[in-house]
């Protein structure tokens, strides 16, 4: 039997990590289950896996987790110190899938324990990635890629050396406007954005695989996994989402994982690792496919993987002033405040005002993200 905690559980990977041990129940002990503030679906799932602690990251809905676990042999606790406290504890595997930035200091906390960390989180490695990379040798953790491009590039490394790569190639659905013109693209709205056309995701991500920043974030991410330079990394559109990414090494040869768009063929293979797990997954059907097509990404339409670039090349503090100021930009569109071409523009406006110096810790982090939500915030509210 190993032993699972998970940061994040009532979200889409929580559910799609759940979804799979409760298949193998018999093979599997939940240590930590944690939420944002969902107390009533937080404790639903601590009986169902009989976690030994669930924790509420909104301290107000303690009493709220409390009064729903009661009787259970669960342990409760609620805030970010508690939080932390439970990502430390000692798991075979713990996965971190808090969405944001807010996921940044539970991961670290895994981290720290030296354990094996299935990592979901975009923003740690883009915001911290490195300061995080630098506690992952420190503490000698082992750190497993979860979304399903890096889990691909991931697979397709097994056995070979980064030196031996030529190309690393991050595959991209091009979101739902992928084929829509500039005009098209201004009027945009949050219904038609969050609708993919491949993947079920929350709201906040499908805006980000529409403007394509989702591709610049795991551009940074890989550029901090897989160290072969960013002149080495590169995007190319593939609609059909079935190859998730490619490998291509000195002697031409390439290598590429494919799949279904279903989260759970990575997270099997980051629970499973070194070895592989069942899942309920379609087989891939590649007859039935038909057709698999490539092309350039359009920075002109879609800028927001070229800044992500110049945020990477940058370093420092410049990737999570870039995070920040699109998780504003965001908010403000899903929430009707700005318009969907204003996200990218809006970011390349905070990145040219606002430049720290380069953080040396966590806390330098959170200074630097918190003063870049200022000036985007500042700056939509100009607009």
């Amino acid at each position: 039997m190993r032993s699972i905690s998970i940061l994040g559980a009532t979200g889409s990977i929580g559910a799609s990590t759940l979804d799979l041990i409760r298949r193998e129940k018999d093979q599997w002990r939940v240590v930590a289950l944690t939420a944002n503030s969902n107390a009533a679906e937080l404790a639903k799932l601590a009986r169902e896996f009989s976690a030994e602690i669930a924790i509420v990251a909104d301290e107000a809905q303690l009493p709220a987790l409390r009064d729903a676990l009661g009787g259970s042999q669960v342990e409760t606790g609620g805030g970010l110190v508690a939080l932390n406290e439970a990502a430390a504890r000692p798991a075979d595997i713990t996965i971190a899938a808090i969405v944001g930035c807010a996921g940044l200091a539970p991961t670290m906390a895994a981290i720290e324990n030296g354990g094996t960390i299935g990592l979901a989180n975009k923003e740690s490695l883009v915001s911290a990635g490195e300061v995080l990379m630098a506690s992952v040798v420190k503490h000698g953790a082992t750190l497993l890629p979860v979304d399903s491009e890096h889990n691909a590039i991931f697979q397709c490394l097994a056995g070979n050396k980064l030196s031996q790569v030529r190309w690393i190639t991050l595959t991209a659905s091009g979101g739902p406007f992928r084929d829509w013109t500039h005009e098209q693209l201004a009027l945009a709205t949050p219904a038609q954005a969050v609708k993919h056309p491949n993947w079920d995701m929350g709201a906040k991500i499908s805006v980000d695989s529409a403007t394509m920043f989702n591709k610049g974030l795991e551009l940074i991410e890989a550029y901090h996994l897989f160290p072969v330079g960013l002149d080495k990394i590169r995007i190319i559109v593939h609609p059909q989402s079935i190859v998730h990414s490619m490998v291509e090494y000195r002697d031409g040869s390439t290598l590429a994982q494919l799949g279904p768009s279903d989260m759970r063929v990575p997270i099997a293979s980051t629970l499973a690792w070194p070895l592989r797990m069942d899942t309920p997954c379609e087989p891939l059907d590649l007859a039935a496919i038909g057709t698999l097509t490539f092309r350039a990404p359009d920075e002109d339409r879609f800028p927001a993987t070229k800044l992500a670039r110049q945020a990477a090349e940058a370093g420092g503090a410049t990737p999570a002033v870039l995070n920040a100021a699109n998780e504003i930009a965001v908010a403000a569109f899903l929430a009707g405040h700005t318009g969907f071409t204003r996200i990218a523009a809006h970011v390349e406006t905070v990145l040219t005002r606002y430049t720290p110096p380069p953080p040396a810790s966590l806390d330098d982090v959170y200074a630097v993200d918190a003063e870049a939500r200022v000036h985007a915030r500042a700056l939509l509210e100009l607009v």
